[in-house]
């Protein structure tokens, strides 16, 4: 038994339940008389919704046909080796399962190098082997065959990524060193650093080819017969592989340096992986492959015992799936038929959701608003939109006219909703006007249809109290861009009926939201937090200590933006409302700031001004920092940022004993998928944990030992 063999078997008996990937050898006769040719499937028995990964017993499986391959190769048998995926999928890269498991650097250590020992002898091979990327390919997947002689993608192919730094780890079987040789430094920082920095970005087929990555592209239909023609000329000589000569001089290590700057911007230097894979791709300008395979190694087995790693794969599963089955849900099966829609208000607001509705449900929708003119200008909004759709060519004509069809606007409530089955209302946050415009839809609308509402932060029990159906009303709050952002809060009120709640949770799933279930609570989730964390910048500002300390105070959070960049996106005078809306609920913690109200009352958009001279890059307003008054206690960066994270970590302890939502998972969950949240801190929760916050504040961590942290 070789020694690779045995280090696989020693790490698949720390991974019982892996979904075992195959490796089927099947061979055939190359047209044009090119010669006998092994092709190898990565299968691992079940459809495309289950993709094919590697862990250690598929590793096996690999280096088993690799032996059998090899020696035909060896006794002249064979003229090549080519490696495909099952319909729909190459492969996917590392089974995170098995990662989660690990306890040891040495095991860590072993998975690493297991990988590596593999994919090398398809280079070692006395014949040419190629790669057929017939479906996605991520990780892993994307490695084995950058291990490969040459390469062939489909046009069909619809995700192709290294992604795993937006995990908290490096690309760690060849990626990092194999990728800026074939394809340039350049290049391959934006692969393996920009585009996982960039919420996971995938490659699509085209892209990949004219990266390089893939010497030749086919049409998905007949994908792997014309893949099997090119290589037959290839073999032959018929067709020469060219690719252009990789800069290593100066172009090299200013890559590295557009990749530090990348990194910088994204996670301020919080997060390791991105930094240890631009190491690597730094060290592998000298073209020695393996010295890079032993730094991949190490990088990978120190960053698997790491906190950042696993606070991303916890955060991953979240999205995944508890984002897919969400915690407390009714009986999908209670859920009531939704045939058509009506939206109360034409506004921005209101005319983006009668575009989600309209693109995801394909019913008719219908708008209503207080004149013509804005009833009009919501119709035209989402006609607009749709023809933005048809010209980047991502619906047909035919699409683009029967979803136009569908969308309506009205000013009679009662001839716009008299047959629909769920109407939302997105009118001005105020509890008064909310309530009457239920009262008018409730006099109008069929006795099933559901009455829900895009409040922020507004009461649905109080908004339901005056009606005579109380129960079918629901919260169902978007984050703006509804577009973008996946988060839906499905707010529950007091009296609101198992048959409503599960018929907004079928709409959210038809959305295509990730919806997580919380109590009738003062601003429900991510806007308590988000108005606590903002609310405690604001504090240390009006204290005394200046707007650029409270900002960089919180950059090693790597947020998505600044707080008072954020507040600029939200508005300051919703941030205001909000604040008074949570200052009256818990007036001992959430204040009311006067130098928000005074940037308010001047009109202000925000606490900057942005400049071309300055390179568009947040500069205080002369004019607000004329309207701040200040105190005289300055804190330092380190003393901002104990302060915010106490005053998070108490107030998620506060929501979760009020039940806010079912558990911590929750809260993270929404961080990531409603405010954009890192992954490297699995939202907020486990780096609360990790950094001893949460313990300090609370008395206990939030989460268990090996949930988002390495298994004791």
């Amino acid at each position: 038994m070789s020694n690779t063999a045995e280090l696989l078997k020693g790490a698949a008996e720390l991974f019982p339940d892996e979904v075992v990937t195959s490796a089927h050898v099947r061979h055939l006769d190359l047209p044009y008389g090119a010669g006998r040719f092994a092709l190898v499937t990565l299968d691992n028995g079940f459809d495309h919704t289950k993709p094919t990964t590697f862990g250690p017993a598929s590793l096996a499986n690999l280096n088993a046909a690799i032996d059998q391959v090899e020696a035909e190769a060896a006794a002249g048998e064979i003229v090549g080796v080519g490696i495909t995926g099952k319909p729909f999928i190459f492969a996917v890269g590392a089974d995170l399962k098995g990662v989660e498991l690990l306890k040891e650097h040495k095991d860590a250590l072993a998975i690493g190098k297991g990988g590596h020992e593999v994919f090398k002898r398809l280079a070692g091979l006395a014949v040419p082997t190629f790669a057929y990327y017939n479906g996605a390919a991520m990780g892993g997947g994307v490695e084995v065959g950058l291990h490969c002689t040459y390469r062939t993608v489909s046009k069909a192919l619809p995700a192709f990524s290294l992604p795993e730094v937006f995990l908290g780890l490096v690309p760690g079987w060849g990626g990092c060193t194999i990728l800026p040789n074939l394809i340039g430094a350049d290049k391959a920082v934006s692969v393996i650093i920009e585009n996982s920095l960039n919420q996971n970005k995938q490659l699509k087929g085209q892209q990949v080819f004219d990266l390089g990555i893939a010497d030749a592209l086919f049409e998905g239909a007949d994908f792997l017969e014309q893949s099997l023609i090119w290589t037959a000329n290839v073999l032959k000589g018929d067709i020469a592989v060219e690719r252009p000569a990789i800069d290593r001089g100066e172009a090299w290590d200013q890559a590295v340096a557009r990749g530090r700057a990348v990194a910088d911007g994204k996670v301020h230097g919080a997060a390791p992986a991105a930094y240890r894979a631009l190491d690597i791709i730094a060290a592998a300008k000298n073209g020695d492959l393996q010295q890079g395979y032993d730094a991949e190694d190490l990088a990978l087995a120190d960053l698997i015992m790491g906190g950042e790693l696993r606070s991303g794969i916890y955060a991953f599963n979240l999205v995944q799936k508890r984002g897919k089955r969400p915690a407390g849900a009714p009986d999908k099966n209670l859920a009531r038929p939704v045939t058509k829609v009506g939206v109360v208000g034409a506004g921005l607001m209101a005319s983006q959701l009668a575009l989600l509705f309209l693109r995801r449900l394909e019913v008719p929708v219908v708008l209503t608003d207080i004149d013509q003119e804005r009833v009009d200008k919501g119709v035209g909004y989402v006609h607009a939109e749709i023809d933005k759709l048809l010209g980047k060519g991502r619906i047909n004509q035919d699409k683009a006219n029967r979803l136009k069809a569908l969308v309506s606007g009205v000013l009679d409530k009662a001839e716009g909703f008299a047959d629909a089955d769920f109407i939302i209302e997105a009118v001005f946050e105020e509890i008064g006007v909310k309530q009457q415009v239920f009262a008018e839809v409730e006099a109008v609308a069929p006795a099933h249809a559901i009455l829900a509402t895009n409040t922020s932060s507004l009461s649905v029990t109080e908004m339901a109290s005056k009606l005579k159906n109380p129960e079918r009303v629901v919260g169902f709050h978007f984050f703006n861009p509804v577009a973008i952002l996946p988060l839906l809060e499905i707010v529950r009120g007091e009296q609101t009926d198992d048959a409503s709640l599960a018929t907004a949770f079928a709409v959210a799933k038809k959305l295509k939201k990730t919806a997580v279930l919380v109590k009738d609570a003062p601003a429900f989730v991510v806007n308590r937090i988000l108005t606590r964390f903002m609310g405690e910048i604001q504090n240390v500002i009006d204290e005394g200590t200046s707007v650029e300390v409270a900002e960089k105070a919180v950059e090693p959070l790597g947020l998505p933006m600044s707080p008072l960049v954020l507040l600029e996106l939200v508005g300051p005078a919703i941030g205001l409302h909000v604040s008074e809306t949570l200052n009256r609920a818990f007036p001992d913690r959430f204040t009311v700031s006067s130098n928000l109200a005074a940037v308010v009352k001047a009109g202000k958009r925000g606490f900057y001004v942005y400049s071309a001279e300055n390179g568009f890059k947040p500069v205080l307003d002369p004019e607000v920092a004329a309207l701040l008054k200040q105190g005289d206690v300055v804190l330092t960066e380190e003393q901002v940022r104990a302060r915010v994270l106490d005053a998070v970590a108490q107030e998620i302890g506060l929501m979760l004993d009020e039940g806010v939502v079912a558990e911590a998972q929750d809260i993270d969950l929404c961080l990531i998928t409603g405010a954009g949240w890192p992954f490297h801190l699995g939202g907020i929760t486990p780096y609360l944990d990790r950094e001893g916050v949460s313990q300090r504040v609370n008395g206990k961590p939030f989460l268990d030992a090996g949930v988002a942290s390495v298994p004791a």
